[in-house]
């Protein structure tokens, strides 16, 4: 049976449903001489009449009484199979898998999680706290999400979040000890707390631009972490000079806790993107995700 032929039938049950073509017509939203000519071209193409019409009513005849009640359990199962099908599209289940660093994921998963589980209570995210570059693939990761200038060229890339900074910060009574580095230079002579890179399996060297200077400065100190928030406490601990995200150092900057020192060595970079393998093989759920962060 072709579209048309379906689309006849329809407006056909539409008006013997309503006993009327004005109310058929507004229902099916067309012109009442359309839905006139679809009806005869209906009858045409069967051989006999379906409805009985007189100025003031409409009424099917025996051989649209007979069509007609074939023709309505059809359409009513059409449209409850169309309406099943709607319901699996918009209904989102699965597991999101997502690598993330912990700042990551405060800045960019932590805000949309409540709404996102709220709206698709049957999914499940698996968020897992990584500062090494994962394999998205072998590890069966849906997306990650890590700094821009850190990224594949390979990867769709979506951006979700503001432009970053750095700072360079150590508290009162370091710097009460120490001398305030006025250039990154000045950090040779420092305890600089140092962040090893677990991939690489080095420790990141410090970068820095100032007035069109690029400087990546690798510096020596008594600690080592792999994870910033230990590098930020042992700052505040006054145990030497460390280099964080801006706003994660902020609240202890507006409190005394820590002093920053050269800021204006420290320009913006790309912020955080979500990326993933192929537009072609997004999930649905990684697909719901990503709305929820656009709306974001």
């Amino acid at each position: 049976m072709s579209r048309g032929v379906l689309d006849d039938l329809s407006a056909f049950a539409a008006v013997a449903r309503t006993r009327s073509f004005s109310r058929a017509a507004a229902e099916l939203n067309v012109s009442n001489s359309m839905l006139s000519y679809t009806i005869k071209r209906l009858e045409n193409r069967l051989g006999y009449p379906l409805l009985r019409r007189t100025s003031r009513s409409v009424a099917t005849t025996a051989e649209g009484q007979a069509l007609l009640l074939t023709l309505e359990p059809a359409l009513e199962a059409i449209d409850g199979a169309l309406w099943d099908l709607s319901r699996i599209r918009d209904h989102i289940s699965g597991t999101l898998r997502i690598t993330a660093t912990r700042q990551g994921y405060e800045a960019v998963i932590r805000p949309v999680l409540t709404d996102f589980c709220t709206s698709y209570p049957d999914a499940t995210v698996e968020v897992i706290v990584d500062y090494a570059f994962r394999d998205l693939v072998s590890g069966r990761f849906d997306a990650g999400i890590r700094l821009g200038e850190k990224l594949e060229q390979d990867m769709v890339a979506l951006p979700v979040g503001p432009a970053l900074r750095m700072a360079v910060v150590a508290s009162p009574e370091y710097l009460s000890r120490h001398r305030a580095p006025t250039t990154p230079e000045d950090l040779q002579h420092h305890k600089c707390i140092n962040y090893r890179m677990e991939t690489a399996g080095s420790l990141y060297s410090w970068e820095f631009e100032n007035g069109g200077r690029a400087l990546k400065v690798a510096l020596s100190g008594p600690l080592t972490f792999n994870e910033p928030d230990l590098m930020l406490q042992a700052a505040i601990d006054g145990l030497g000079v460390a280099y964080v995200l801006e706003h994660e150092a902020a609240v202890h900057i507006r409190k005394g806790r820590l002093v920053r020192v050269l800021e204006d060595w420290c320009p913006q970079f790309a912020g955080f993107f979500l990326y993933y393998p192929s537009r072609k093989q997004v999930s649905p759920v990684l697909a719901a995700f990503l709305k929820r962060l656009r709306a974001q």
